[in-house]
């Protein structure tokens, strides 16, 4: 791990997401090192510089580099996966899992090339809780998560609180399992009590906010990269609390809400009703069904 004050992060992909994440990481105050990783040399110098600029005009002590090579991420604190593999999404449903066969590969392949990695990995490329397994299992690290339930968490409780007509801090709520069409609201909240009448329309809304951002801007940035740094704060120790997160609970790889202390994880599931807990797992069953289908498409290790 990093020897210098402050800490240090890798930001594998260097697109809308990976674009956002190093803008937000070099506003932060914490983190004292930024390396960009991206599908060419240029596209990594491209951010990189452009994250110089950023620095350079707000004064901010960062230092930002760019390297051709996700191995020479180890010594990084944190290091964010949010590369995207180039195929056209034409799904109408289960808009997430389209890529999954796309990106496994390239998901695994740094997986590999950081295999043994210790410090804390965030995954942000689609399907996330399957990406978020692969790169845990073909990393061999140990603090791998994916933010997906976290977003959908955030979206969910938007649209209680404007169906309720409520400011957003009096709505509270889980979203687990799947980050796709397979989530679960749960415990939601109204003040601090349990809300059982739900609006109509209410988890509608929330699945709808991807779709209008796409249709505005092209792709999600701003939120998922907010989750990012929701994700590295809480797990790097630097502030405690519950974050939605997708990490490995009942022999699955799945979202659900995990406590922070001090950086250290607990898987936090709050109590479900029977309704929710079968949902909740036949989101896990088929999240390991697409496990199962892109494993045909990994690359294999190669030995040393």
């Amino acid at each position: 791990m990093t020897g210098t004050p402050g800490l240090a992060v890798g930001v594998i992909g260097a697109g809308a997401v990976g674009q956002t994440v190093g803008a937000l990481l070099v506003a932060s105050s914490w983190c004292v090192q930024i390396t960009v990783v991206a599908r060419t040399e240029l596209a990594a110098a491209g951010l990189a510089t452009d994250l110089q600029d950023m620095a350079a005009v707000t004064r901010t002590a960062v230092r930002v580099s760019a390297t051709s090579e996700a191995g020479e991420l180890t010594d990084c604190d944190a290091v964010v996966v949010c590369p995207r593999a180039r195929f056209t999404n034409t799904a109408r449903t289960d808009v997430r899992m389209a890529g999954l066969t796309c990106n496994a590969p390239l998901i695994a392949a740094l997986g590999h090339r950081l295999q043994g990695y210790t410090g804390v990995a965030i995954v942000v490329t689609n399907p996330v809780d399957v990406m978020t397994r692969v790169f845990a299992e073909t990393s061999r690290a140990d603090r791998v998560f994916g933010i997906g339930a976290h977003t959908d968490t955030a979206r969910y409780r938007i649209a209680l609180a404007h169906r309720l007509r409520v400011p957003l801090a009096a709505v509270g709520a889980h979203v687990v399992g799947e980050h796709g069409d397979s989530a679960v609201p749960c415990a939601t909240t109204l003040n601090g009590h349990a809300l059982d009448l739900i609006p109509d329309g209410a988890l509608a809304d929330a699945r709808s906010r991807p779709a209008l951002i796409n249709a505005g801007i092209g792709r999600t940035r701003c939120g998922p990269a907010g989750a990012v740094l929701a994700a590295l704060a809480h797990a790097l120790g630097l502030t405690d609390g519950t974050l939605e997160l997708s990490t490995r609970h009942r022999g699955a790889w799945i979202g659900v809400p995990v406590q922070f202390t001090a950086g250290q994880p607990t898987v936090a599931l709050p109590r479900l009703t029977p309704d929710q807990d079968t949902a909740l797992a036949a989101a896990a069953a088929k999240l390991d069904t697409a496990y199962r289908a892109a494993a045909p498409y990994l690359p294999r290790r190669t030995a040393s």
